[in-house]
């Protein structure tokens, strides 16, 4: 029998991340690599609970299918949400999803044109790269600093008839860094004069460890900017509930494309997610999350003082799950991890990170999910490996 994959699906690729986590299954490994929250924060309990009173109230509506935009009371939650962090949404502009990874998977889809400018952030999420790749974009690698991307960078040229500007304003994967708030002004100010949609992907932004939030892109304005979200930070990751924000006529186009996709998330766990958290519960569970997340950033950020060579530079992030890690410029992170890995250390090199020309000589830690004693023993290997390396250019 003769087939053929398609042109399209010859291009996709493995994610690094994916193809190290297999590495850190491993027990002995200390594991710095998966994105993961840290299972100690999932309301197993709550959610056992709420699936019994599911399945007890209405059992044969959260078995059946559902509408396509996702279950209404829930939906009224997440537009009840924004309107209290300042945002003017109404429920007929959000779609639940099936996670935010199918959100961006569905924005790539009704957006990304061939060839046609799709900005990023450098460096950016991984994942996104990997959704919006398929439709081959001209991606273009707008500079950052520690307060996010350098508006003075983007030409008139770029940003003409653009896709689109994906951002992670709060806590970004990889980087850990928050946009300020007067860049945030000028990014929507800017996108706004020049006609660009701005992509804001947003699954870190209750991890403040202060508590503090910055507005968000869509609250400065909601006709300019698709949102997505996702309870897999907040609640647990294996129920698989996300949501989008868009205009309406966004909004439609990516209906009908859920609709191709799987028609809709699974009517269960949508009604699990919001017998969860209709009554207030994250008011008191993400707290709890942001305090366990703190003591294991500040953690690592002293083990990275204690057993880091100086000339090695890192983030100091004010909430969420991500560490970024600069090395001499000779040091191949790459190389570094098969070193790592020999000594039962794992984390991800940041090459994959980036759209344009990779820098090598970065790395991501993730801190949620290892103990704070092993936090200390793993940073101590990674530290005594990369001055072997710097000893060994000398």
């Amino acid at each position: 029998m003769e087939w053929a994959i398609s042109e399209r699906a010859q291009k996709i690729t493995s994610s690094a991340i994916r193809e190290i986590l297999k590495v850190t299954e491993r027990p002995e490994v200390i594991s710095f690599a998966g994105g993961l929250p840290s299972p100690s924060t999932f309301p197993i309990e709550r959610i056992k609970i709420a699936c019994d009173s599911i399945l007890t109230a209405d059992p044969k509506a959260s078995l059946q299918y559902g509408p396509t935009e996702g279950y209404l009371p829930l939906r009224d939650w997440i537009a009840a949400r924004c309107v209290q962090n300042g945002a003017k949404v109404s429920a007929s502009n959000v779609l639940v999803t099936t996670g935010s990874q199918q959100a961006l998977d569905l924005v790539a889809k009704v957006l990304v044109e061939k060839e046609r400018n799709l900005l990023v952030e450098t460096p950016t999420y991984l994942g996104a790269l990997q959704a919006f790749s398929l439709f081959e974009p001209n991606f273009i690698s707008v500079p950052c600093d520690d307060q996010g991307p350098i508006t003075a960078e983007l030409s008139t040229l770029a940003t003409k008839r653009a896709s689109g500007f994906y951002l992670l304003p709060n806590f970004q994967n990889p980087s850990g860094r928050r946009i300020a708030l007067d860049r945030r002004h000028e990014l929507v100010k800017v996108a706004a004069q020049r006609g660009m949609l701005l992509i804001e992907d947003d699954p870190y932004g209750e991890l403040s460890y202060g508590g503090e939030k910055l507005p968000s892109l869509l609250s400065m304005n909601p006709r300019g900017v698709v949102y997505t979200g996702s309870f897999s930070k907040v609640l647990a990751p294996g129920l698989r509930v996300g949501f989008v924000i868009a205009p309406d006529e966004i909004f439609l186009k990516l209906v009908q494309a859920k609709q191709a996709a799987d028609l809709h998330t699974p009517s269960f766990t949508q009604r699990i997610v919001y017998e969860v958290v209709k009554d207030g519960f994250l008011e008191k569970h993400i707290p709890t999350i942001r305090d366990l997340y703190a003591k294991q950033c500040r953690a690592m950020l002293d083990a990275l003082e204690e057993y880091f060579p100086t000339d090695v530079r890192w983030n100091v992030p004010e909430g969420g799950m991500f560490i970024w890690v600069t090395l001499p410029s000779h040091i191949d992170s790459a190389e570094l991890l098969k070193q790592a890995i020999a000594q039962n250390v794992a984390f991800v090199p940041g090459a994959p990170f980036f759209c344009g020309a990779p820098q090598h000589n970065t790395l991501r830690l993730s801190f949620v999910t290892v103990p704070v004693e092993k936090i200390k023993i793993g940073v101590k290997k990674l530290g005594e490996l990369i001055s072997a390396e710097i000893k060994r250019a000398a």
